[in-house]
Formats: structure tokens, C-alpha cells, sequence
């Protein structure tokens, strides 16, 4: 087919050693329903044969480039968007992913008659890495994506207090947005999409259309980028600290009153200087991700306060001071430094206990041998009559 020279969509397919499934990643996207699309795939340096699978595709809709290093997936996006890019509209998918028919024409009908949604979702269907109905319901993954749809304040809340549940592979996004609210940050290895998705929602409207329109593939080995392991979720309480910070943008008291509510409790008309305060209490009375939230208040009060005639305002408006905040960082255990003491404290009881149990001699020691002669004495009784039973006949007593 040929190419057009400004297609409607751009997919942008990021590829890292997904031999398995890129070919089908990439058919999925040929086999749309609807045409006008073109592909660009960024292939993070793979050291499998995923690189000749993606060149053996001669659509002449399908451009590929290849990282000379690894850079990991938000870098190769945002050149793609920034450079490359011709269509109106962006979808993103990945390399282990599949697109059902009929997503492409399902979203742009949908961004076509909504001008006023910068980006469009879809439900997900999770599927295990042979491409079978993911049947783990207690996994995080089997209904995290399927979300009501919420305004954008109400995204907002969501996102402060509970993090990402929007599919990224899912997502088509109008080019304007990226060129209001900026590219992904690269800085954020695990949640660029999360810290996205705030900034969109801080100026546009998102919808989710409720019904599946990818397959999301969860890999046995958890290779997927959002698999949770210790060093990702290292990652993704810190980037949660830096995500939240742009809740400190937030210029007019009525806007924020939209997001939180609550926020009505310090009072009517707050001076915008003095949002952030209300966002960091907020944020210190959060019941859901105490470290994230307790540092990042602490933080952005450290930060106010270091203005002079800010500084009296809070005093005058709220009756804060440096006092106050003094008093706060020696409360708010923001590193669980108490917590660790005592659990270390416990540890050592428990190991001198356990000492003790194994001390020949102690009390412990000699209940426990009584015990185990006792059961010995009687499981052997039990057997013998067994025995008699099978061997002569005789009677169970």
C-alpha cells in the first residue's frame, strides 16, 4: 500500500527482544480495520533476531529504527512524536502486545466527534505469554484496567491517592496534547505513562472506551516493564514522589477544590501562592502510600517556607510556622527508621529464643524431646497393632 503523506494515525511500536510476539504485534496493527495509519518501530538494540523479524515487513507504512544502545522505551517515543511522526493522532503499542481489529477505527471515530478529549483508552485483555486468557484472578493485572470512566479532576484524585490503572498500549493520544503538556519525561523509568497521563489530565479531558481493544501479555519470566519486582517497585515509589509535584502547578483554588474537595477545610478563596500548602497537608493526611505522600508534603513545605514573606502568610492564613514544621519532620517517619528498629529488635528476640529452644537442657528443649518420644512411642503402638491386624488377624483394640 502506498504511503500517505499525513496518514490519521501514527502507531509507534517500541521493540526490545520480543522475537516471539513482534511479528504479530506488528501484523496486528497491518490487519486494522481502518487504513490510514503509518508505523514506526524503535527497536532498543535487541539481541534477539527481533530486529531481522521487524525488517522482513515491507508495507511501505512501516518505518523502523534501531537504537545503536539501549535507551529504554520513552526515549525512542519521544523522538518518534518530536521527529518522525506525521499523523494527528498517536497510539502507542509494544512489541508483546496485540491490537484487536477495530481499535484504531473505534478511537478515531471517537476523537473525531469529541473534541474536547485530548486521549482515548480501551479495556485489555490479558493474555499469558502463548497468547492464552490470563486465568489468575488474584493477579494485579486481571481488571486493574477496567475502570469507569471519570472527569478529569476525578482522574486527578484517583491518581493522587491510588497511582495508574489506564492501559498505556491501549492509548491514542492527539499530537497537539504532547505538543501543550511536553513528551514523556525520560527521567522515569517505570511510570513515564502515570506521570503523563497527570499532565494530560491537567488540561484535558481522557475517556475510556469500555470495551477490549488490545491483548496486554504478561510474561512468565515477569521480563514486562511493569512486573513487579523489588528494584521496580523501588522505582516506582520514588517516581510517585516526583509524579506528585505537579499537583503543585495547580494555579486557581477552584480548580483544586474540583480534585479534592476536602481542600474546603482551610478555608474559602486561598491565595494561589498558598496552594501548595493545602496540597502538601493533603497530601500528609493521605491513607493510601504513607512514605510516598509523607515525603513529598514534607518536601514541598520545606520548599514553601524557605520564602520569607510566604513563610509569615502561612503563619498569618493557617497558624503554620518553623516550629511547626520542625515538630512535623520529627513525627512524619517518612524512611520507617522506627519501624526497621523495631522489627530488628524483634528479629533478635526471636533469634535468642530460638537459642534457647535448641539449648540442651532448657525447658523448652526437654518438652519438646518428651513431646517427640510421646508421638514416637505412640505412632510405633499404632503400627504394631496394624501389623497384627494385617499378619495374624487379630482384632483392632
Amino acid at each position: 500500500m502506498n504511503m500517505k503523506v499525513n496518514p490519521t494515525v501514527t502507531v509507534i511500536i517500541t521493540s526490545q527482544n520480543h522475537e516471539k510476539f513482534v511479528g504479530e504485534a506488528i501484523q496486528s496493527v497491518l490487519d486494522q480495520t481502518f487504513q490510514d495509519f503509518e508505523i514506526i518501530i524503535v527497536d532498543d538494540c535487541s539481541s534477539d533476531t527481533s530486529w531481522e523479524i521487524i525488517k522482513s515487513f515491507k508495507d511501505e507504512r512501516v518505518r523502523a529504527f534501531r537504537n545503536a544502545q539501549q535507551m529504554r522505551g520513552a526515549i525512542g517515543i519521544n523522538e518518534s512524536i518530536a521527529y518522525r511522526a506525521n499523523g494527528k493522532y498517536i497510539a502507542i503499542h509494544h512489541s508483546d502486545d496485540i491490537f484487536l481489529p477495530d481499535k484504531l477505527e473505534k478511537q478515531v471515530r471517537f476523537l473525531d466527534s469529541h473534541h474536547d478529549v485530548g486521549a482515548v483508552f480501551g479495556y485489555a485483555e490479558i493474555i499469558d505469554e502463548e497468547g492464552k486468557p490470563f486465568a489468575e484472578k488474584e493477579n494485579f493485572y486481571f481488571s486493574i484496567f477496567k475502570q469507569p470512566n471519570r472527569s478529569r479532576h476525578e482522574w486527578l484524585r484517583h491518581f493522587f491517592y491510588h497511582g495508574n490503572c489506564l492501559c498505556h498500549p491501549s492509548v491514542m493520544v492527539r499530537k497537539v496534547c504532547y505538543s501543550a503538556v511536553g513528551l514523556y519525561d525520560r527521567r522515569f523509568g517505570q511510570i513515564p505513562d502515570l506521570d503523563m497521563w497527570v499532565r494530560i489530565c491537567l488540561n484535558y479531558s481522557v475517556h475510556i472506551i469500555q470495551e477490549p481493544l488490545i491483548k496486554f501479555r504478561l510474561l512468565s519470566n515477569d521480563a514486562n516493564s511493569s512486573s513487579v519486582k523489588p528494584e521496580m517497585q523501588i522505582r516506582i515509589v520514588f517516581e510517585m514522589g516526583k509524579m506528585l509535584n505537579h499537583y503543585l502547578s495547580i494555579e486557581q483554588f477552584d480548580e483544586l477544590l474540583k480534585i479534592f474537595p476536602e481542600a474546603s477545610k482551610f478555608g474559602e478563596d486561598i491565595e494561589d501562592e498558598l496552594i501548595p500548602y493545602v496540597v502538601a497537608m493533603l497530601a500528609l493526611d493521605s491513607p493510601v502510600f504513607h512514605s510516598v505522600h509523607d515525603c513529598f508534603g514534607i518536601n514541598a513545605l520545606f520548599s514553601l517556607l524557605q520564602d520569607n514573606i510566604t513563610a509569615q502568610k502561612l503563619k498569618d492564613r493557617f497558624g503554620f510556622d518553623y516550629v511547626d514544621f520542625v515538630r512535623l519532620t520529627g513525627s512524619q517517619d517518612v524512611f520507617n527508621i522506627v519501624a526497621v528498629n523495631r522489627l530488628s529488635i524483634d528479629i533478635q528476640q526471636l533469634g535468642l529464643q530460638l537459642l534457647e529452644v535448641k539449648r540442651p537442657g532448657s525447658i523448652v528443649f526437654v518438652q519438646v524431646k518428651d513431646l517427640q518420644e510421646s508421638i514416637i512411642r505412640k505412632v510405633t503402638a499404632s503400627v504394631r497393632r496394624l501389623l497384627d491386624f494385617v499378619i495374624l488377624k487379630r482384632p483392632l483394640e
